[in-house]
């Protein structure tokens, strides 16, 4: 079973004077896995935020069919939907509902009615699976950007949420911080079978997605594995997009004469290439 699909799906904005702008999404389907890691990538207003909106009712479409978990999206099953939908924005300090992280990652159960002792495990879950077991009873003010975002993604954790959605979650973040979300959600996915859609417009985080879709004008320009994906220059360069570090690095160590192997796109494959070159000498 797929765990999303759209189905010429369209949707606009409306301005406060109800003129209705152009269309972010146009005529959008798509259809990803259940149990998959998928990324979205784009510029910015290409839809990719927006198509994570739609799937968690939080806009309605304009039209067209989307089907979560098996269930049509409307306004009666709504917030069953939701309980199987988390999602992680941008900025962590926008997300904080209580000042401790125990209160915090407890308020999305508490409000669907999740009973007291069901929520005290849900918790110790959430806080493990995030590697955040010792600030239980931490101010979240005092702990830092990627710290902060761990919690908002155990308070999404608490849920039990079938789909995981990371909509810009890290672009706040350091590389250190990005790296310890992403290898949370990677653990997830793996070992949970939680589906995935990372929102972001990091090359090397999309690296990491089992599939990627690139969004361009509120349609799907091209869909792949990474591999494929970032060896079409050509489309990333008509997205606005381009090739992860560590293949840049690979790409202008080829030029100037390293015979190194196509399809390098992350740190620790280009290290072991060159290692491997090394030990010729």
């Amino acid at each position: 079973m797929n765990a999303i699909e759209f189905e010429s799906v369209n949707f606009s904005y409306s301005s406060e004077e109800n003129e209705t702008s152009a269309p972010v999404l146009k005529d959008f389907s798509i259809s990803i896995e259940r149990g998959s890691f998928v990324a979205l990538l784009g510029r910015n207003g290409s839809g990719k935020s927006t198509f994570a909106k739609l799937v968690n009712g939080l806009l309605t479409a304009s039209s067209g069919k989307i089907t979560v978990l098996g269930e049509e999206l409307g306004d009666k099953n709504l917030f069953e939907i939701r309980k199987k939908v988390g999602m992680v924005f941008q900025n962590p300090d926008n997300q904080q509902v209580a000042s401790i992280v125990e209160d915090d990652v407890a308020f999305g159960p508490e409000n669907i009615g999740v009973p007291r002792e069901e929520i005290a495990k849900r918790i110790d879950y959430a806080l493990k699976a995030t590697d955040m077991e010792g600030f239980k009873e931490a101010q979240v003010a005092r702990l830092s950007g990627g710290q902060k975002q761990r919690v908002a993604v155990a308070g999404a954790l608490a849920l039990t949420p079938e789909i995981l959605i990371l909509d810009e979650s890290t672009s706040m973040l350091d590389p250190k911080g990005r790296k310890e979300i992403i290898e949370v959600v990677k653990a997830l996915n793996k070992e949970k079978g939680v589906t995935v859609i990372d929102v972001t417009h990091y090359m090397d985080e999309a690296a990491e997605a089992d599939e990627i879709y690139i969004l361009h004008g509120g349609k799907i320009l091209k869909s792949g594995t990474p591999e494929e994906i970032f060896k079409d220059e050509e489309t990333l360069l008509k997205a606005g997009l381009s090739l992860p570090r560590a293949a840049i690095i690979a790409k202008n160590l080829r030029a100037a004469g390293l015979p190194l192997p196509d399809g390098i796109l992350s740190k620790e494959e280009l290290g072991e290439s060159l290692c491997k070159l090394l030990a010729k000498i």
